[in-house]
């Protein structure tokens, strides 16, 4: 069994088309799709499209923190209203009533494997690394506390547990369960501009991750969203620098 996983798109079509051409290569035999779909300005209408074609040909799909923000009243800082307001110049209300209706968490091979966002309760929580602010007014993941991971992920009973939200790609073991956070198709942290996906393999009854980093060209959706949308100058500082502290929530 081999599970392709991708979170955290963005809107960035460039990025994904990247992605899913290194996936259909591998054929999997499942996409899990964990959410944050369109929020961003390199061709969102083209990247909703994608992914909407990957739930048609049978993708699990959990909605992000992002698509709540389709909710009425979901918008919480000025910026994300701007983006907001620009999002429904680009996407109909169908593609954003479709994505506001995403469930928050989904199970598949008969609930071996668990998806969420951001932690079974709330997709603006994190469950892999908690964010620790700092006195200068920035802060850092940490990890979260391996007691309190355990206690979110045993009542789940799966063998493995999926998640996004960091735009942080890891893995770890609670007990017989893998907790893996699938990184980000855009608007990564770490410094990487790389696109992020990952291949999960069940062999023999064993579990494994392999976190992949796909080069994709960054000038086009760059180009893109300084042509088309108010924020190419955010946009371009995001993915070109791979350090995400642009958007709000």
């Amino acid at each position: 069994m081999r599970l392709a996983v991708l979170s955290d798109v963005h809107g960035n079509a460039p990025a994904l088309e990247a992605v899913l051409r290194e996936v259909r290569a591998e054929s999997p035999d499942l996409v899990i799709n964990l959410g944050d779909q369109v929020e961003g300005s390199a061709d969102p209408a083209r990247a909703a499209a994608l992914q909407h074609e990957l739930a048609r040909a049978g993708a699990l799909e959990v909605r992000g923190n992002n698509e709540e923000k389709f909710w009425p009243g979901g918008r919480r800082s000025p910026l994300a209203r701007e983006y907001g307001a620009w999002l429904e110049t680009q996407l109909d209300a169908a593609t954003r009533a479709r994505l506001a209706a995403l469930p928050l968490t989904a199970r598949t091979l008969g609930g071996r494997v668990f998806a969420c966002h951001g932690t079974p309760e709330s997709a603006w929580d994190s469950l892999l690394w908690v964010w620790q602010s700092d006195a200068a007014g920035g802060g850092f993941y940490r990890a979260r506390e391996p007691r309190e991971l355990g206690a979110l992920v045993a009542p789940l009973a799966a063998e493995v547990v999926l998640c996004g939200h960091t735009h942080r790609p890891g893995a770890t073991r609670v007990g017989d369960t893998l907790v893996v956070n699938a990184g980000a198709v855009s608007d990564q942290v770490d410094g990487d501009p790389r696109a992020r996906w990952t291949l999960l393999e069940c062999r023999s009854g064993r579990w494994t991750a392999d976190f992949r980093a796909v080069t994709y060209d960054i000038g086009t959706a760059v180009r893109w969203s300084r042509a088309h949308s108010p924020f190419g100058e955010g946009e371009a500082a995001l993915l070109r620098s791979g350090t995400f502290d642009v958007r709000g929530g």
